[in-house]
């Protein structure tokens, strides 16, 4: 009987025994799910950040691109600029020349000798017939070269009306009538100088020399007699181009009364 009773106790005990590792390799087994479960979840945060980075990086390349073709822009902008500005003040200075030239014809033309106004027959010639084979504004040019360099007013009238006749939609065919209406009125030639002035004035509206021809239209009306008309386009001047050297002179003859 003592006998069966240790060897059910051993029984028992070996029982134990082997069923006691069973929770150490569950655990074993969890630990190692664990692991790897945190192991893919690094790697994925890994890969997510390399994504974002890769994505920040080409943003910051992008960037930098769109900068330096902006910067390039600039740079090209600031450059057109600066030529625009030179040649604007170019146009100016050559402005403020043609107005000294103009007004010193307009003052002197009268008090000149008749041998220096008279025009030989032969010398209309050189004028007329190279402006049919010169260049637009080499004819132009030459137009007003003769009114500049070499004081031949009585030439410039047929260069000018001839450059005109050739090239009726040219850019300097407005400056032209505003030319042939200027000597027409330095010779007292009202009626003809008054028309050349008013196709400035309807036909070509943008014009730069729609202003002075408005003004020179009021002295012709103010010459023949015609105060009205001549303080209407006076106020029409300073109406429409306040800030001009036109509208500055218009006052004074609107002051004149």
């Amino acid at each position: 009987m003592k006998k069966a009773v240790i060897a059910t106790a051993l029984l028992m005990v070996g029982a134990q025994l082997q069923a006691a590792p069973a929770p150490v390799i569950e655990a074993a087994e969890n630990q190692t799910a664990s692991s790897s479960f945190a192991s893919n979840d690094l790697e994925s945060r890994v890969t997510r950040l390399e994504r974002l980075m890769k994505a920040r990086n080409q943003a910051q390349l992008h960037m930098q691109q769109m900068f330096d073709q902006l910067q390039s822009e600039v740079s090209e902008l600031r450059g057109q600029a600066e030529s625009q500005q030179y040649q604007l003040q170019q146009v100016i200075e050559r402005q403020r020349q043609l107005y000294q030239e103009l007004a010193r014809i307009e003052e002197g033309f009268k008090a000149a000798p008749a041998a220096d106004s008279a025009a030989p027959a032969t010398s209309a010639q050189p004028t007329a017939t190279p402006a049919l084979t010169l260049s637009e504004a080499d004819a132009y040019q030459q137009a007003v070269d003769l009114v500049l360099k070499q004081r031949r007013y009585d030439d410039a009238i047929p260069a000018f009306r001839q450059f005109i006749e050739n090239y009726p939609q040219s850019s300097y065919t407005a400056n032209s009538y505003y030319w042939l209406g200027q000597l027409l009125f330095n010779q007292n030639k009202m009626g003809e100088a008054q028309g050349a002035f008013s196709t400035v004035v309807n036909r070509y509206p943008d014009s730069a020399k729609r202003a002075d021809s408005l003004l020179k239209l009021g002295k012709i009306a103010s010459a023949q007699g015609d105060k009205a008309s001549a303080n209407r386009y006076f106020q029409q001047v300073v109406k429409e181009y306040a800030n001009s050297n036109a509208a500055d002179l218009a006052k004074k003859e609107l002051a004149k009364g």
